[in-house]
């Protein structure tokens, strides 16, 4: 999945929002869908707005599922 870097959560964990679209039922509309995952960052290569693939896999804690694969696109930051 792809999505992209919210927050840095804590030392080697960031929150990833992963969007997809769904068909409304009601109205046949594509309406755009967000859910939060919880990522484990072993080396720390994300930053906060990075764009970053991830991989489901075994359970590292009560929350974390997903690994990070690699980052796919930096964040443009303001200086």
């Amino acid at each position: 999945m792809q999505g992209t870097v919210v927050k840095l959560s804590s030392d080697k964990t960031v929150k990833v929002a992963v969007a997809r679209f769904v068909k409304d039922r009601k109205y046949k509309k594509y309406v755009k869908r967000v859910k939060k995952y919880l990522v484990h960052d072993a080396s720390g290569l994300a930053k906060e707005g990075d764009t970053v693939e991830i991989i489901e896999s075994r359970p590292i804690s009560k929350m974390k599922k997903f690994k990070l694969l690699k980052v796919l696109k930096e964040a443009i930051t303001k200086e």
